[in-house]
């Protein structure tokens, strides 16, 4: 805008200085008839004005370009929407700080696009017809919201009926809508127990003398398990219920009566202690303290010598009943829970009672 203005007003004063002076040749009254020498007064208000008008004209082109100049040395301080690199722009809109920016950054916003637009389209694939009688697992995955893997997982545990039809698997849309009639909505919500305040403690010397522990070994095992713990006149309490079950469950078992010492291996076996270290950390041995004592259980220590053989468990773990019966978690659980068949919880392993299972498990008779 600047540029026109200035370029206006040149054209004007140009057509200022050269149409004057044909207007001064048909003006009577300032031409006179006969030539006298210098300038009449007509003449001389003619140039005044002439130098008027360029001079107004020059003042104006001067302060255009003065606005030019100007227009053309801003600096914005801006950060680059690509690289993050701070520039100096001449334009307020001036969004990147290089021409190589600028096209990756046309590249990402299409490759955007293009993905947004493909996602929109499989969803719209996937998206299954309600009309359709019979659904695919990629369809029945994206009816549920679920992945594929989890939806042949459910068919493989019974929780989906499928049919598999000449290498296709299909599941019935009426099926998938009956499998929530069967679950029931508990509006029961998980309420936050109540802390129940300890007021039963143990001091150190008295964890000490019961235990057979040191003071180290205390505040070790206190920090692993988390045991609470409060101050009083110098002195530490420990809370009495969370160190007796700490001690129930590290309690040897009461059937085990007969005990190897550290010394009695090292005779018997001619072991160093780093080898009998290693060998019951590697078999489990169940071990005792008593003071600064270990002992060993001796059944366990034969039997991972092989000097005994050893017994057949009495209880099936949960593999290992799933196994031998070729049963499903899901299957063995319900056996479990509707035929009564005692189990047992050590630790956080079930186990079920071997005899028992193998007494429901056995083929029928006729006699």
């Amino acid at each position: 805008m600047a540029l026109f203005t200035g370029a206006f007003f040149v054209a004007q004063v140009s057509l200022i200085i050269v149409a004057k002076p044909f207007y001064a040749i048909f003006c009577t009254s300032c031409v006179p008839h006969k030539p006298k020498a210098g300038f009449t007064a007509c003449q001389m208000v003619d140039n005044l004005e002439r130098l008027g008008t360029l001079w107004y004209a020059m003042k104006q082109i001067w302060r255009t370009k003065k606005i030019i100049k100007m227009a053309s040395n801003i600096e914005v301080q801006k950060k680059c929407e690509w690289c993050g690199t701070i520039f100096t722009a001449h334009k307020i809109t001036t969004a990147y700080c290089s021409h190589r920016c600028a096209n990756l950054a046309y590249k990402d916003r299409v490759r955007k696009k293009r993905i947004q637009e493909f996602h929109l389209k499989h969803d719209a694939e996937l998206k299954p017809n309600s009309e359709k009688e019979f659904l695919t697992p990629t369809e029945v995955a994206a009816f549920l919201g679920v992945g594929r893997t989890s939806i042949y997982r459910y068919i493989r545990n019974a929780k989906i009926k499928a049919v598999r039809f000449d290498g296709k698997t299909l599941v019935r849309r009426s099926d998938i809508d009956k499998m929530f009639d069967y679950i029931i909505a508990s509006n029961n919500e998980n309420k936050p127990k109540e802390k129940t305040p300890i007021s039963d403690f143990y001091t150190t010397a008295e964890v000490k003398e019961k235990y057979g522990v040191k003071d180290s070994w205390i505040f070790h095992i206190a920090k692993e398990h988390d045991i609470p713990r409060t101050f009083h006149r110098g002195k530490t309490y420990w809370s009495k219920k969370h160190i007796d079950d700490y001690f129930v469950k590290k309690a040897p078992d009461p059937e085990i009566k007969e005990w190897y010492s550290t010394q009695d291996m090292q005779e018997k076996f001619g072991m160093t202690l780093t080898a009998i270290y290693s060998f019951v950390s590697k078999n489990a041995i169940p071990k005792k303290k008593v003071g600064i004592m270990v002992y060993y259980s001796k059944k366990h220590v034969d039997i991972a010598k092989g000097l005994i053989a050893p017994e057949e468990p009495k209880y099936y773990t949960i593999a290992e009943a799933m196994e031998r019966f070729n049963l499903t978690r899901d299957q063995l659980y319900h056996y479990v829970k509707y035929h009564n068949i005692p189990r047992i919880k050590v630790g956080k392993y079930t186990k079920i009672l071997r005899a028992e299972l193998d007494k429901f498990f056995e083929p029928p008779k006729i006699e």
